[in-house]
């Protein structure tokens, strides 16, 4: 009977479920908000002003600290980076235990030390926390600042910085906020290799005692800890500090460009465009906009189903994803749409993240949109309330950011009341458009002939925000170009055969050995690269004894190989293999065979430089920048194809010239694939001798 009962019901439930109408083209609701819930920290304040929040957790089997130094944006101006390399000194040593020991030490108990120039931070099983924290605190009151160590992240810091000279992304980020705030603002300015270079030991020492301070310091325990242990902690590692007394600086706010205008920044080895379409705003956590804007930045551009994602990359195919960002806090912000696109997309693409700023301003907002907004927000603010440490952060912000008590407590009610009215209201106040930015990173022979379309004004800038000039100055000073009225292409080939050594000892040329080193990978690699006038060549590379690379071409025909195995030159591989006149190849640009065209001025390894089109027999092009100093080729801007098929750009620097006999030659070739980079060192060149027709075979 119990089981005939069971299945009338499970009959009844599943024809109610069936006779209800389900509209599966429309997202399900979103149910109420539920009140949040939780624990206010326990708040005191020691003696020397150091704020402390304790967050008891007993359910965790170990505690977490946080020290952070509510110092506000600082301006370093020519010491730029120091700040930065500061906070890491503090992780070399201190004056009580070296480095080794001191991260010894901290192993040995399983606990995780950070520190950095605006505080520290340290998680361990309960029974270890005090001495982990202990530690924390010896690393940041007893830094012993080895010189060492200094010199080692000065290197390290530099290398990063040349690193990222090749990535769009990185000058983007970099210019952007230069451009925006300026770049002699504590906003705007960056580090450069130079600021770096100049830096002393003394600027760290000092940078230190300007700001690792407890003025203004905020101290959060989280985790398995009573208030009164962690007062008693606090007071035994910080209770004696003294130091500097912090002001947070007063920063004036910046002016928005007066009408939109494009900044572009020519990368020639970017294979994509950085797009970043921006205005600055001031959006503070207690601006009574701030919920609505949180909402309307979702819409346009938080994730995949946001208006700018569906647009150039569902719609378009621009790009793998476009989103846009609201800045927050107590001083001025940014908001900013950003896109990476196809070289030959970038006008197009910024064409619709403009129309889409625009549907943001009219008001053209679903209500599905709408809800689908509130719903991630609303997710991702229940999967924060997981983590343990995230009442200590809140609490912390409500002090910083002078919020009310109530602020998080009523996030997602303030959240959910948002309208549709409300969305398009703070997008006209906060989403400029005519009064923006559009900040492009990109290949500029590709880019820019389609930009002017657009009808807004274009400036140029370098990668660290400095304007480019069109035309170089007139002259005749060294600081300062050369004027380019009489330059041609033929002037441009005649300048630089006289400057290697003349056209006449360069037709003397016949043959030529090149032994060549690199390291790839952390594995060196050594090779020869042996060629013949007119044409023929031979290159083997090798790791050890095995050969990882071959190519070799008869003059007719030939092939290349990799790890043993070789495959005949097509027919589009011999074609450019002939492109080869010569040992020298610039003696027979002057041909009938070759077109060449002067592009004007450029900049190449920091160097002015003139820029020479050059059009092979193959019909393969290059941009070959020739100093304007010396007449020495500094570098050549090509392509090459994929096995995928897809075009990379290929630039190659010329430099460290040395000379051979009568010619001088570069020695050292530095060859940027896409974002790889390969140092080919030369180690010994011998001209017209050791090379027969034999090599060839």
């Amino acid at each position: 009977m119990k089981k005939l009962i069971y299945l009338a019901f499970l009959a009844c439930f599943n024809l109610n479920i069936n006779a209800q109408k389900i509209d599966r083209t429309r997202p399900p609701q979103a149910a109420p908000a539920l009140p949040v819930s939780f624990k206010d920290p326990v708040t005191f304040t020691l003696p020397n002003g150091i704020i402390v929040l304790v967050v008891e957790n007993h359910k965790l089997r170990k505690v977490m600290a946080y020290l952070n130094i509510d110092m506000g944006p600082v301006l370093e101006g020519s010491k730029a980076g120091v700040s930065q390399i500061m906070g890491q000194m503090l992780g070399e040593g201190t004056t009580k235990n070296s480095k080794a020991n001191f991260d010894e030490a901290i192993d040995l108990i399983g606990a995780d030390v950070n520190l950095s120039y605006n505080g520290g931070s340290v998680s361990a099983l309960t029974r270890y926390f005090e001495k982990a924290f202990l530690l924390m605190a010896e690393g940041i009151r007893y830094p012993a600042f080895p010189l060492e160590s200094f010199d080692k992240l000065k290197t390290q810091t530099i290398t990063a910085l040349k690193a990222g000279e090749k990535s769009a992304a990185i000058i983007s980020s970099r210019v952007v906020g230069a451009l925006s705030y300026g770049k002699t603002t504590a906003m705007g300015e960056f580090e450069t290799e130079e600021s770096i270079k100049n830096l002393t030991i003394d600027d760290v020492k000092q940078a230190y005692r300007n700001s690792i301070t407890p003025s203004r310091a905020y101290l959060t325990f989280v985790g398995d800890i009573t208030p009164g242990l962690a007062k008693s902690i606090a007071i035994k590692a910080f209770g004696d500090w003294k130091g500097k007394k912090l002001e947070l600086p007063v920063i004036k706010n910046t002016d928005n460009v007066k009408n939109t205008e494009i900044n572009f920044i020519d990368l020639p080895s970017a294979v994509q465009g950085e797009i970043r379409v921006t205005n600055l705003i001031n959006n503070p956590m207690n601006n009574t906009d701030y919920h609505a804007l949180q909402i309307a930045n979702q819409v346009l551009g938080g994730g995949a189903e946001g208006k700018l994602f569906m647009n150039l990359r569902e719609k378009h195919a621009f790009t793998y994803g476009s989103y846009s960002i609201v800045g927050n806090g107590r001083f001025q912000s940014q908001f900013t749409t950003s896109a990476q696109v196809r070289s030959e997309k970038a006008d197009s693409a910024i064409v619709e993240m403009l129309a889409e700023i625009d549907n943001m301003r009219s008001g053209k907002i679903s209500t599905d949109e709408l809800e689908v907004a509130k719903a991630k927000i609303n997710g991702s603010f229940a999967l924060g309330m997981e983590d343990p440490t995230r009442a200590a952060t809140y609490a912390s912000n409500i002090l910083i950011n002078n919020l009310p008590k109530d602020f998080y407590r009523t996030y997602l009610q303030k959240i959910n009341s948002v309208t549709v009215a409300d969305v398009q209201r703070v997008s006209n106040k906060y989403f400029n458009r005519d009064n923006s930015r559009i900040i492009l990173v990109g290949n500029g022979e590709k880019i820019l002939p389609n930009l002017s379309r657009l009808g807004y004004t274009i400036k140029q800038y370098d990668k660290y925000a400095n304007p480019v000039e069109d035309k170089p100055k007139e002259t005749g000073s060294a600081e300062t170009p050369k004027t380019t009225d009489a330059i041609s292409a033929f002037k441009l080939i005649e300048d630089y055969l006289k400057a290697i050594g003349g056209k006449e000892e360069v037709k003397k040329i016949n043959s030529i050995k090149t032994n060549i080193s690199m390291e790839m990978m952390g594995q060196k690699i050594a090779g020869v690269d042996i060629r013949m006038a007119p044409n023929k060549q031979y290159t083997e590379m090798k790791m050890g004894e095995m050969t990882v690379y071959k190519k070799m071409f008869d003059g007719t025909k030939g092939y290349m190989g990799q790890m043993g195995k070789n495959k005949d030159l097509e027919e589009k591989d011999i074609k450019e293999a002939l492109d080869q006149k010569g040992i020298i190849p610039q003696l027979y640009y002057i041909g009938a065979d070759f077109k060449t065209s002067y592009l004007g001025t450029g900049k190449a390894a920091n160097e002015d430089a003139y820029k020479l089109k050059v059009t092979k027999p193959s019909g393969k092009t290059s941009i070959e920048y020739y100093s304007i100093k010396t007449g020495l080729l500094l570098r050549e801007e090509s392509s090459i194809t994929t096995p995928k098929g897809d075009e990379t750009a290929v630039i190659t620097d010329y430099s460290n010239y040395k000379k051979v006999g009568n010619i001088l030659f570069p020695y050292t070739i530095t060859q940027l694939v896409g974002e790889q980079e390969i140092i080919m060192n030369t180690t010994d060149i011998k001209i017209n001798e050791g090379v027969t027709e034999a090599d060839f075979k």
